[in-house]
């Protein structure tokens, strides 16, 4: 099989540019481009993107795809309206300051929505002209959210990778996204969902949840028939090539201009591209308040501030940089003396061997964003410290945070504090700084960009296998055939047919769950053939029972096998399997008022011998959170009684330790010799009827889901299907 592997990201890792009347290429440096550079140029694999030229002529797209596909690369050609409304409207205009906890700065345009949609469908379609069915596609960050089910809709069974590059913010700023639903759905076409920081899995699967629907369990959700992985993967950098980069002849050179400018004097390094969520404006402040609380260090300490320009033909970055420019130029002249500046200021970007040396000879790094989804700089000043000299400041909300907690962790929102972690970086012993520069030196040499790479493809795969397996569980369309051919042997037969999940779908609403007219009709039909016993089992009461479905020849269970209804000669008669005490209600149905009390949309429906606490209604992490306490408060209290709690689902039910639907309907079991049998059901109350019977019955579980079932079938439309089969 030639599987091969696709990149997908907005930008190609060399970008084109129109020089006169040729087109030159410059391949780009970043770290995602050097960690993926060990796939994408392997075999038949590939990176598709924008190669960062839009207005040529067909003719010149010609030569550029024909150029690029040497370097095992497919460009995707876009307007320069595309870029206006995809890129930077709607990708840096409304995605980037949500996500960046900045939404004052976010604009909601439907025109910028549609060219968003447009563009992730353009790439979609460029990707289904190179790929398989059985290719592996990752898919980078937030210009294409919609990609992975644009994706997964046309190549079903395709191994679909996504990675988000900037943080995922919490639900409550998310809910604030007009098309919230969309970007999730879009997002959950992916096999494998990856974030730097357990965080921002942590906010996307709270959203999920929310906005969705869909709880997981350690990181993994089922949507429909598919199991898809959430998971954290911290990107390093490729630690060898910063920590080589100082010993070379190139980065020497610069090294002498440096030690020459600053010669006498300690430097407080700060990089950062132009935006409002590196933290810039209060860095300077800090710096400001630093020299102004120390005064022994004017003369001695400078800040060398590089700005990287960036969108700055947008409002906010404009009216940043001028907010920068005056900051810089009152502090220039506050401090400066004859032969001293306290701040080198530059408004450009540098090379790699100039930033080396930066990196490898500056005395403290100061690294501050108000929020990043990782930040590499700083591991990149660490990796480049030869002598584990040097003292990083890094803030916290950085992905890079939870790692190097060896650096002087700060709030980059508190001045004072900033401050005194300049003061601290400034004064800490040679020893201290080597002890803390090579531990974090060890974490980033070992895990890696290589290493990332490495991490998640093999989780991607593992995703896969985990999906292969559970499908292989699922009924077929042969397995169907053969079981018909048992049927059709079969003299007498049996169905325990679950309700809720099985036969009719959930709602939000439990009453609003009555049998639709196909179900009607189906009910129906089963129960007037003669050679089936028709059986529902369920955890619903009696009387709702009785009153949907009970003018149809069949048999009851009801409450999980507390009351049974057995139709015999056509006479319904209802009796309860044990005799049960209900003592017990009074004293748990008060905790339940409580907690119906304290959890709004939460309820309780008194069945005849149990209780059910539903949260269907209820926020639900919240009602998922009361849930645990409250099943938590009643264990407690009933283990001296004989009672158990079912968690079933977004329900809680206190009944009888006695009562299961697997002794129930054994009792069934026990009066007829059946040739064929077979049991549906979808949640962990119908796991005792699966073990009730015997080897040979067919049984299946609804969803995909391990269980006691022999199959699983992944619908209650699915149930209906098959169970059409009887009929006919």
């Amino acid at each position: 099989m030639n599987r091969k592997v696709i990149i997908v990201s907005n930008r190609l890792p060399v970008t084109i540019k129109k020089e006169g009347d040729s087109l030159n290429s410059y391949p780009s440096t970043g770290g995602l481009a050097t960690g993926l550079s060990s796939v994408y140029k392997q075999g038949n694999n590939l990176w598709i993107g924008w190669p960062g030229v839009s207005e040529i002529e067909e003719v010149e797209k010609k030569d550029v795809i024909k150029s690029l596909r040497k370097d095992n690369m497919a460009p995707i050609f876009l307007s320069q309206q595309d870029i206006e409304d995809f890129y930077e409207g709607f990708s840096n205009g409304t995605i980037w300051p949500l996500y960046h906890y900045f939404p004052e700065f976010a604009h909601y345009d439907q025109v910028l929505w549609e060219a968003y949609k447009k563009v992730n469908q353009q790439f979609c379609d460029e990707i289904l002209q190179h790929a398989s069915p059985e290719d592996i596609i990752w898919v980078h960050d937030y210009q294409l959210l919609l990609l992975p089910k644009m994706l997964r809709d046309k190549l079903p069974n395709a191994t679909i990778g996504f990675f988000q590059h900037i943080p995922f913010p919490s639900y409550e700023i998310f809910r604030l996204f007009p098309w919230r639903l969309e970007i999730l759905e879009g997002m959950l076409g992916a096999d494998l969902i990856g974030f730097h920081t357990y965080d921002d899995m942590r906010h996307f699967l709270s959203s999920v949840n929310r906005i969705v629907g869909i709880g997981n369990t350690m990181g993994q959700l089922r949507l429909h028939d598919r199991l898809i992985a959430v998971d954290s993967f911290p990107m390093g950098i490729d630690y060898e090539k910063f920590e080589n980069a100082p010993k070379t002849k190139e980065t020497k050179e610069r090294l002498k201009d440096y030690k020459r400018i600053f010669e006498g004097q300690k430097v407080v390094l700060s990089i950062d591209r132009l935006d409002y969520s590196k933290g810039i404006k209060q860095r300077l402040n800090a710096f400001d308040l630093f020299l102004d609380k120390y005064p022994e260090y004017v003369g001695k300490v400078s800040l060398l501030l590089i700005v990287v320009p960036s969108r700055d033909k947008v409002y906010q970055y404009q009216q940043l940089k001028e907010e920068i420019d005056t900051l810089v130029g009152r502090l220039d002249g506050k401090y400066s003396k004859i032969g001293w500046t306290p701040i080198h200021y530059f408004y450009r970007s540098f090379s790699f061997h100039d930033l080396s040396a930066m990196y490898s000879e500056a005395e403290v790094a100061l690294i501050t964003p108000l929020r990043d989804g990782m930040n590499l700089i700083c591991k990149e000043y660490i990796a480049s410290k030869n002598n584990k000299k040097g003292v990083l400041i890094l803030s916290e909300m950085a992905g890079a945070a939870k790692e190097l907690s060896e650096a002087i962790i700060i709030n980059p929102n508190d001045e004072d504090k900033l401050v005194e972690a300049m003061h601290q970086a400034l004064t800490m012993t040679e020893e201290e700084q080597i002890a803390r520069n090579t531990e974090m030196q060890s974490k980033l040499k070992r895990y890696n960009i290589y290493r990332w790479v490495e991490v998640f493809m093999q989780q991607l795969e593992e995703i896969k296998e985990k999906q292969k397996k559970l499908n292989m569980r699922v009924i077929t369309d042969s397995n169907i055939n053969k079981m018909m051919a048992q049927y059709e042997e079969a003299k007498r037969a049996i169905l325990f047919l679950d309700y809720d999940g099985t036969l009719k779908p959930f709602v939000k609403n439990p009453q609003d769950a009555y049998p639709d007219p196909e179900l009607h009709q189906l009910i129906e039909k089963l129960s007037k053939n003669k050679k089936i016993r028709l059986v529902i089992i369920s955890g619903r009461d009696r009387q709702t029972l009785d009153g949907w479905l009970g003018k149809y020849n069949l048999d009851i269970i009801a409450e999980h096998g507390v009351w049974l209804r057995e139709n015999i000669d056509g006479k319904p008669t209802w009796r309860m399997i044990d005799d049960l005490d209900q003592g017990w209600k009074e004293k748990i149905y008060s905790i339940l008022e409580l907690y119906v009390d304290r959890t709004p949309g939460a309820f309780i429906e008194d069945k005849d011998y149990s209780l059910v606490w539903h949260y269907r209604k209820a926020d639900i992490e919240f009602g998922e959170l009361r849930a645990r306490e409250l099943s938590s408060n009643i264990s407690y209290l009933i283990s001296n009684m004989n009672l158990q709690i079912m968690d079933g689902n977004k329900v809680l039910e206190i009944k009888n330790r006695d009562v299961n639907k697997g002794k129930a309907a054994r009792k069934f079991l026990a009066q007829e010799d059946y040739e064929f049998i077979l049991a549906v059901g979808d949640d962990l109350t119908d796991e005792d009827t699966f073990e009730a019977m015997p080897e040979e019955a067919f049984t299946f579980k609804v969803g995909l889901t391990t269980s006691a079932a022999r199959f699983n079938i992944r619908s209650a439309e699915q149930v209906r299907r098959m169970l059409e089969k009887f009929i006919e």
